[in-house]
């Protein structure tokens, strides 16, 4: 497959982009124009009192690395990224690589592709060190290079503060990086009428105990570490830190909402805090009271403990604060159940579609999906048909992976990171125009409830098994574990991981015309094609398989039509089983291929003339 829309499906496409535009705007919740957000009871409106439903996308690993996403798990978070890169090079040419890194990551044509898409939204996580100057972000890069010593860690938080106790953090706007992406973003998200959410991600002394989130030295120092004069100096530079956000962009209707913190988590009791979030309401109270001290009126987004979704003590009649208008409640919602009747009997606890729902009923405020995803394309389609017919807005997780079908853009492999060659290569591969475009998750996010050609498909004509509909399962497709609806489950959806993003088992294979086969096709499983018959008449069928340690058995249909069985010896040598159809209609049809008794994998199925028949000839 070729980067952007260079497709095999070309019609197709149109009729996507077509379709696409008539999903998102079908509803009055699309800005047509960028005015300033509020909330309205429990909807978010624009100036003009139209209701706005956020539908957007996360530009996550851009702005905070998480390893996950450029594929180096071992190293864990940003700092030790860092602090690798460290032992291999000077502190100047790890900052100039990063530079390069953030100029390449997310670009305006990774914008503009969203923008085209129809989403109204971006959210921006970013790292707090980015609104340090080089000289404060080089005394925290001291720290990375020794992070074990817990000298180096004191004499940074106290330098800390004394910039704090002489205002000189987030002063020198024009000299700090994060107010320069902020702007970038805003400006090009504009153009294309979307709003910005901005997102701390990573909070000063980290908000959790995940270093990937926070890229902190020690878990929860946000909530415990206190300087000399006995202060939770983080939380005082956090609050500085907004304060400064909002004297900056009060007046900026582009920006849609503040996420003051992300996914607080493991704020409890089992690591010295209380049990009910009383320090994160505390904390909540003050930033909140200082955004509306600089006159800012912004959505603010608040998220609950355990990763975005616990509010105990946070509900608004719980909040120490004057000004309750303008909150917005968050869910980060990741392998949990879409199933709109199930509940947590925890009212507070609201990633569930009915908890989430009830909350927004019951205080009066709006909801938003901050985060979601990280799933198979059926749980997408799921739970974006269930938020929409709720108009629950949401920001879907995440843009931009290395050697992944989950993002809406997948980045090819590039080696280590710690090598010259890794860095170069990753910086060539992040960049828009090298990314291939993961289709079948645009499908599933934008058209959830369609079922449409991935391919253009042809009798007579070689079909790719894997070419199958773009659509939800028990309608493109059927398979038996289509989605991950327990977060306990590590069973991936796809084994073989390749391809595709849907439930459907695809492995790297030669025998293939396009390097990839379906494999482990169980009793009952089916696959759907949308092909056009260009000739009508008789056809021979064949379909080129792997027999499993049983016999198989695999039936064709077209629409209705019983074209024919297969049935399939024992063995493990790939296998060319032929058949000869009935006569076949000219026009476009959906072809069927059942699996009555498994088989091991299925390459292609290729349709040549009958001998004798009228059809046209092979291809």
């Amino acid at each position: 497959m070729n980067t952007r829309f260079t497709l095999p499906w070309g019609r197709c496409l149109g009729l996507l982009s077509l379709m696409l535009s008539l999903g998102l705007s079908s509803r009055p919740v699309v800005a047509q124009a960028l005015t300033a957000l509020r909330a309205d009871g429990p909807k978010i409106v624009d100036a003009r009192g139209r209701e706005v439903v956020l539908r957007g996308y996360n530009v996550g690993g851009w702005l905070l690395q998480e390893s996950y996403i450029l594929q180096t798990d071992t190293l864990n978070s940003q700092r030790r990224i860092q602090q690798g890169l460290l032992r291999t090079m000077p502190e100047a040419e790890m900052e100039d690589f990063y530079r390069q890194y953030r100029r390449n990551f997310i670009t305006k044509a990774d914008i503009d592709f969203l923008g085209k898409q129809g989403f109204n939204s971006v959210r921006l996580p970013f790292h707090y060190d980015l609104f340090l100057t080089t000289e404060q972000r080089r005394a925290r890069t001291a720290v990375i290079r020794d992070p074990q010593n817990p000298q180096k860690l004191n004499a940074y938080v106290e330098q800390l503060s004394r910039w704090y106790d002489d205002n000189q953090l987030f002063v020198k706007d024009k000299q700090l990086d994060g107010f320069r992406f902020i702007d970038e973003v805003v400006q090009w998200c504009a153009t294309n009428k979307m709003y910005v959410i901005l997102d701390l991600h990573a909070a000063p002394g980290g908000q959790g105990t995940d270093r990937n989130i926070n890229d902190n030295f020690l878990p929860l120092d946000l909530w415990k570490h206190r300087d000399a004069k006995g202060r939770l100096i983080y939380q005082d530079i956090t609050v500085r830190l907004w304060e400064k956000l909002a004297a900056r962009y009060k007046r900026d209707a582009r920006i849609g909402m503040y996420d003051l913190i992300n996914e607080p988590h493991n704020v409890n009791a089992a690591n010295g805090l209380s049990s009910d979030n009383q320090e994160i309401s505390a904390l909540y109270a003050r930033l909140i009271n200082a955004v509306r001290a600089q006159g800012d009126q912004h959505l603010l987004v608040l998220e609950g403990n355990g990763y975005g979704n616990e509010y105990t003590n946070l509900t608004p009649d719980k909040l120490a604060i004057k000004n309750k208008s303008n909150l917005v409640y968050n869910a980060h919602r990741y392998w949990c159940t879409n199933v709109a009747e199930v509940a947590d009997p925890n009212p507070n606890q609201i990633n569930l579609i009915r908890n989430l729902a009830a909350f927004r009923d019951q205080w009066q405020v709006p909801v938003w999906v901050g985060e979601t995803g990280e799933n198979s394309n059926e749980w997408f389609a799921a739970a974006v048909q269930a938020l929409n017919a709720r108009n629950i807005g949401w920001c879907h997780w995440n843009i931009k992976r290395v050697d992944s079908g989950a993002g809406l853009l997948r980045v090819k492999p590039y080696g280590s990171i710690l090598t010259p060659e890794g860095r170069a290569t990753l910086l060539r591969n992040v960049q828009f125009a090298n990314c291939q475009v993961n289709r079948d998750v645009l499908a599933a996010l934008t058209q959830p409830a369609v079922q449409a050609p991935f391919a253009q498909l042809t009798i007579p004509g070689t079909i790719a098994a894997t070419d199958y509909d773009l659509g939800r399962n028990g309608v493109a497709y059927h398979d038996d574990y289509a989605a991950r609806t327990d977060y306990r489950e590590l069973k991936p959806t796809n084994h073989g991981g390749a391809y595709r993003n849907d439930g459907v088992d695809i492995t790297a294979c030669t025998d293939a015309p396009n390097g990839y086969a379906v494999s482990q096709l169980a009793t009952g499983e089916w696959l759907a094609y949308t092909v056009t018959v260009k000739t009508p008449g008789t056809y021979t069928a064949a379909l080129r398989l792997q027999p499993g340690t049983a016999p198989g058995r695999v039936t064709l249909r077209l629409g209705e039509l019983p074209l024919g069985t297969a049935n399939v010896a024992p063995g493990s040598d790939w296998a060319t089983i032929t058949l000869t159809t009935p006569t076949l209609p000219a026009g476009q049809h959906v072809l069927r291929v059942l699996v009555e008794q498994p088989v091991n994998q299925l390459g292609w199925l290729r349709f040549d003339a009958a001998a004798g028949g009228s059809g046209a000839g092979g291809q």
